[in-house]
């Protein structure tokens, strides 16, 4: 028995035209598993689909608006057709929106209610709620399946400046755990990835400077980290694929696997 051999399984990865999304997708497709790469970017999603293929995988780009039910419907339909039932989902759909950041100017007051509610939508609506309702009664029904979703350190301890992803995050984390407790009997295992600090587009701006020099929110993050750096993507790939192996975790339902430099592990 291979622990960690995913072939013949169909993993559906929401957010794959990201960074960690993408890097989640690329990881699957070559522990051997049959990739849908969801998202609403079809030049990324073209792009992730091209350069797994290009390393011996199979993927296929399927443009969704996880937040819209309609096109996660369809979305699912065709992947459906032409890989099979899924047996994984990775819901990687996420972001911070620069209205709903807090700064000096623009206090936790003065959060406009329509960008604090389109937050949510990203994170947890579009993020886990309605992909779960999508995916997760079919795996149920087939007795098989396993619910990967990515949280965030900040679902633990709300950072400084992000107080909405923060918010959206933890419930993540709390959804999660209810869905672990409604469907193990089912044969369907949800469990989280807790991310620490990855550099991407979104946050760049606030990690460094124009010169490309660490801002000080950089300096902050790395000494309360004990790694003393940021991840790479890549380092995600690990406890995705052990989640994602019904050999090598088939009696974890429920967990946070923290990828953090060990974030989470300190105070002061």
């Amino acid at each position: 028995m291979k622990l960690f051999d995913l072939s013949g399984e169909v993993a559906v990865v929401i957010g794959a035209t990201g960074a960690l999304g993408g890097a989640l997708a690329d990881g699957l497709a070559e522990a051997g598993a049959k990739v849908a790469v969801l998202g609403r970017n079809v030049e990324r999603g073209n792009a992730r689909v091209k350069a797994i293929e290009a390393k011996g995988g199979q993927a296929a780009f399927f443009a969704c608006d996880a937040s819209a039910r309609g096109t996660l419907a369809e979305a699912h339909e065709k992947l459906e057709a032409k890989f099979g039932a899924p047996t994984i989902l990775v819901n990687a759909a996420g972001g911070n929106d620069p209205k709903v950041t807090t700064t000096a100017d623009n206090p936790f007051e003065k959060i406009p209610l329509e960008a604090w509610q389109a937050n949510f939508d990203l994170n947890l609506v579009g993020g886990v709620f309605l992909p779960c309702q999508e995916f997760g009664p079919g795996m149920c029904k087939r007795g098989k399946g396993s619910i990967i979703n990515i949280a965030s350190v900040s679902a633990h301890l709300p950072l400084s400046r992000v107080v909405t992803y923060s918010a959206a995050k933890a419930a993540v984390l709390n959804l999660s755990l209810f869905l672990a407790r409604e469907w193990a009997t089912k044969g369907v295992r949800v469990n989280t990835i807790t991310p620490g600090f990855f550099p991407a587009e979104q946050n760049r701006k606030l990690l460094f400077k124009d010169d490309g020099s660490p801002s000080d929110r950089t300096k902050s993050i790395w000494a309360h980290t004990p790694m003393n750096r940021f991840g790479e993507s890549r380092e995600l790939i690990g406890a995705a694929v052990f989640l994602a192996s019904s050999q090598a975790s088939s009696f974890v339902t429920g967990a946070d696997i923290r990828v953090d430099g060990g974030f989470l592990s300190q105070t002061i």
